[in-house]
């Protein structure tokens, strides 16, 4: 006897245009109760209507990286960040990119997880400082996030590969 694969596929409905406002505070609402896929979904679904909606990219981004510890959704980030049309915010998400993966990183118990959060954060905090010099006027949105990397680095004491990190064997 044999073993068949079924794969169940649907054809998703889409949203009627006048909708989405409404879906995309729900996506909203699912982040806040910690329900990331829930997020994505709607925003997966909105962006089926409406490809280039900013918003909604930008929800499904932080959706994404709000699952970075639970999944590998690090490559569909990048995707989604590229399709940002604003500079700023493609400099400013860059950052939230690398800070939510450093963030991941520090929740692993992995050796050498604390040297690859550094690199991490300071790859954030150059996002930042380029989203901070093309930023809308009276937003430091990008400064709040470069000190809360700083601020991990220090309270972690956190610090980057050593110059030789070659491991000296014992005779």
């Amino acid at each position: 006897m044999s073993k068949e694969t079924f794969q169940t596929s649907f054809i998703l409905k889409v949203l009627h245009p006048g909708a989405i406002p409404a879906a995309l505070e729900r996506a909203e609402r699912y982040r806040l109760l910690n329900e990331p896929t829930q997020a994505e979904s709607i925003c997966l679904d909105v962006l089926e209507a409406e490809p280039k909606n900013q918003a909604a990219l930008i929800l499904l981004l932080l959706s994404l990286t709000d699952q970075f510890g639970d999944s590998h959704s690090g490559a569909r980030a990048s995707d989604v960040l590229h399709r940002l049309s604003d500079e700023y915010h493609r400099a400013y998400y860059q950052g939230i990119i690398y800070e939510r993966r450093a963030r991941a990183q520090l929740h692993r118990s992995a050796p050498g997880g604390g040297n690859e959060a550094y690199h991490l954060l300071r790859e954030a905090m150059q996002s930042y400082e380029t989203a901070e010099k093309i930023r809308p006027s009276n937003n430091d949105e990008a400064l709040l996030r470069w000190n809360t990397c700083a601020r991990t680095i220090m309270s972690e004491q956190l610090h980057a590969w050593p110059e030789d990190d070659s491991i000296t064997m014992l005779e």
